[in-house]
Parts: C-alpha cells; structure tokens; sequence
C-alpha cells in the first residue's frame, strides 16, 4: 500500500462528526495548547537568562564570556534548535511517527534544563544546551504537525485553531521569564535552570496523561524507513557526530564562529530540503506548485526571525544596559522584558483568531499577512530610533516596540505554521513544517550574526538600516503576491 493510500485510510478513519466543544475547535487542541505551554514555559524561562549567564562575571553567577562572543552564541543556540526540527521531523516521518517523537524529546528536554541546573560551568552549559536544542527541535515540529492533524485540509477553523496554540506558547512564555529571572535574581541562575526543568517535567506528565487521545493519523509513519536501510542510516549519523566532536576537537567549530557555520548549514539544509521534496517521484503537479510558492514565504519569514529574534540578543542587552527598569522604587529583573511579547499574544491573540474566522474566505491571503508582517517589523526598529544616545530609556518605549513586534508577529507566525500543514505534500507532513522552522532557525542564526553590528554608543545606523531593509522585502513581496499565489493553488 503507498503511503498516500495509507494517509487517506487514515484521514477517513479519523472523520468523525465536527468536533467543536473547546470553544468551536477540536477538544484535543486544549490538550495539545497545554502541553506546549509546559514546553515553552521551559524553553523561554531558560532562554530568558541564557544570555547574561554567559556575560555576567563569574563573581555574579555567570561565566565572563564576552558580550559579542555570548549573544552570538544565543544566536547560534536558537538557530540550532530549529535547525534541529529537521532530524525531528525526519524521524516522525520515517521512523516513529509525530507522536512517540514529541514524547521523546519531551524527555531529552528536561535532562537538559536539569543539566544546566546542576552541572556547574562551561560543562553544565554545553551539555544542557545540546540536549534541550534537540529535543526542543523535536518537539516543535511534531506538535505543530499534531495540531494539523485535528483538522481536514479544507477547514477554514486551521488559522483560528493554530492563533489559538499559538497563545498557549505565549502563555508558557509569558511565565517562564518571569518565574526564572526572578530566582536568578533571588538565588542564582541554577534554581532558575531547575524552574524550567519542572516545567517540562509537569508538561511531560501532562502529555503521558492525553497522548492516547489524538487521532490514528498522528501515529501515521508517512513515508517509512526501509529496514534494509536502517544501518546505513546509522552509520551516517554516527560519522556526523565524530566530525563535529573532531572539528571542535580541533577548534575549527568555535564560540566565536559558530554562528556562521550555524547560517551556512541552514543555508545548505534548506537548498536541499527543497530539492529532496521537489524531486520525490510520489508529489503530484499541484503538490510541486505549491512547494515552490513556499520558497519566497521562506525567505520571508527568515528575514522577519532575524529581526524578531533580536529580542534574545540585541533586546536583551538593550534591556539590560539601555532600560530604565525601575518600577516604583523596585528595578525589574532585565529578563521580564522577554514577557512582554507574550502579554500581547495573550491579549491579541483571540482577537487575530475572530477576525480571520469572521472573514473566513474574504481574509486576506498569507502573501498579504506576511508582506503587512515585514513592514510592522521595519516600523518597530525605526521606533528605537527616537531614543537612540538617551541615557536612560523609558520602559513605556519598549513596550510600545514590543507591541509592533507582536502585530508582525501575529501575521507571520500561526499564519506561517498552518500554511506549511496545508502546502505540504502527503509524503512529507511533518518535514514541511520542519522547513518552515528551518526559515525560523535561519533568522534566529542572523539574529547572532546582525547583534555584532550593534553599537550602544551609536545605535541609529543599526536601528535604521534593519528597518528600512525589513519594510522595502514588505513591499518586494506585496508586488510579487498574485505570481505566488497562483503557485499555492487554490491554498489561501
């Protein structure tokens, strides 16, 4: 049987009548919303204090690492997590299925954060990392891919039900910074890390607990290994992991460089991503056309992650050094800036979700939302503009900015998600939203890269030459959105 035989078996064993008891989605999407919150709860809590661990002297809890040299590495770090949704997805697609893959990277998870916590120094943070930017990568793609899996290709509630998962990350994002920032205040960075590790073990509880009740589709293996091929496979990855471990063996991988060779392998994944699904033999004429309407989204939604994931990199060295932060007396943790973002997804969140379900066909096509994303984008760091050289900048500015990165925000994003689950072939389900990510993994790499070019001391050039860039690919991809539309064929 083909494995589009077998996804059609499966899509109509999984029709049952509409499923509308949590508030008009699907009752799984609840469970799905809270295991994510947990996830991220875990994930932004410890990303939230990651940099100034690295840049804080050693006499206050951190490592000394040099600034440039740490928001690279946090760069580098992001970039590599969604780099890694590619062997995330190829093992759900080939090997195990979405779901048994989001319950095994739960697990690596939360070693991870219990690394960090526990083991002291460079040790602590190179394990940790390692661990958590695998199974966070693991678990991003597979969730997403389960959401898709509620929901038949032509239910016009996908944009609502993903805005929707998109504010339980939030919630957990929203959460994470503050309970962490605080305890590292309080008593250190390592009971922060220990925060973020019970987080993830309460998400992971919470999963073991629903996991039975997703649909048959998401333990479909779309496109299965054959087993002759299973120690080839192996091998492969066994000799990739000796290269690494010998290239920093021999410091040809650096913290210094290794946001750069984080970029170029994305750069080269994402070339041949393309290739492998568009040459696959099983894709019909309309499944090509819509792989390649994908490509200028792709791009698009990488030059918006450069500029949005700054907020781990630029943002939080401005929050930290440029912020007034004091608050009736009290200064605020620099990481609380972090939960700003997601308070504005909580509050906006339903509301870009009404609005695309009260229009339903008459909203605006993804070309559009993602061309509005980039010029908001722009319009946010021309905003830091007005107080570049004030020696002590207002919260209230901040805020405002953050507001614009959340609008951008909610155009791209939960759009952008639920846009790959509906352009994607039927062999590659989980691997096209891997690729979405794979945008998202190279903007956050570029977020390293462009934090070096940041001058505190002179930040308008910085601040108006990434805007400007950011509105005119707005305006490029407006023109361009009949052309990419035609290839989406008939996908909105």
């Amino acid at each position: 049987m083909s494995s589009k035989d077998s996804q059609a078996d499966l899509d109509q064993a999984d029709q049952k009548p509409r499923d509308t008891s949590f508030f008009g989605q699907p009752k799984m999407l609840l469970n799905l919303f809270s295991v994510e919150l947990w996830e991220r709860f875990s994930f932004y809590g410890m990303q939230g204090i990651l940099a100034y661990y690295m840049y804080y002297t050693v006499t206050d809890g951190g490592l000394g690492i040099d600034k440039v040299t740490a928001l690279g590495i946090v760069g580098a770090y992001g970039g590599g997590v969604y780099l890694s949704t590619i062997l995330g997805a190829w093992v759900a697609d080939r090997l195990l299925g979405s779901e048994r893959v989001l319950f095994f990277s739960a697990i690596l998870i939360m070693a991870g954060h219990i690394s960090l916590a526990v083991l002291p120094g460079a040790v602590g943070l190179t394990v940790g990392l390692i661990l958590v930017g695998i199974g966070s990568g693991g678990l991003k793609a597979n969730a997403t891919a389960l959401v898709g899996t509620l929901y038949a290709k032509d239910d016009n509630r996908r944009d609502a039900g993903f805005s929707i998962f998109y504010m339980g990350i939030n919630i957990g994002g929203l959460v994470g910074p503050l309970v962490t920032g605080w305890l590292q205040v309080t008593w250190g960075f390592h009971v922060g890390f220990a925060a973020a590790a019970v987080g993830m073990a309460l998400g992971l509880i919470q999963y073991s607990l629903t996991r039975k009740n997703l649909p048959a589709s998401a333990h479909h293996i779309p496109n299965p290994l054959p087993k002759s091929d299973y120690l080839k496979v192996g091998i492969l990855a066994g000799v990739a992991v000796v290269l690494i471990v010998l290239a920093v063996a021999f410091k040809l991988i650096t913290a210094e460089n290794l946001k750069w060779i984080i970029v170029t392998v994305v750069i080269l994944a994402a070339i041949a991503y393309f290739a492998v699904i568009l040459s696959n033999k099983t894709l019909t004429s309309v499944e090509r056309s819509r792989v390649f309407s994908f490509m200028p989204l792709f791009l698009a939604s990488a030059v918006f992650w450069s500029l949005f994931q700054q907020q781990f990199t630029v943002v939080a060295l401005y929050a930290d050094t440029r912020l007034d932060r004091t608050v009736f007396g009290w200064e605020m943790p620099p990481s609380w800036v972090t939960s700003i973002n997601p308070v504005f997804i909580i509050i906006l969140a339903g509301v870009f979700a009404a609005l695309w379900t009260k229009w339903g066909a008459r909203q605006p096509g993804t070309p559009i939302k993602f061309s509005a994303s980039l010029v908001v984008m722009g319009l946010a760091y021309l905003a830091f503009i007005p107080f570049a050289g004030m020696a002590a900048v207002p919260l209230l500015a901040i805020v405002f900015i953050l507001l614009l990165f959340t609008v951008a925000e909610l155009l791209l994003s939960p759009v952008g998600l639920s846009l790959a689950t509906k352009l994607a072939p039927a062999a590659f389900q989980t691997q096209m939203v891997a690729l979405f990510f794979l945008s998202v993994s190279l903007g956050t790499a570029m977020s390293g890269v462009l934090a070096q070019w940041y001058d505190p001391a002179n930040e308008t050039p910085y601040f108006l030459v990434i805007g400007l860039v950011s509105i005119a690919f707005g305006v490029l991809l407006f023109l361009l959105q009949k052309p990419i539309k035609k290839l989406m064929s008939g996908v909105m």
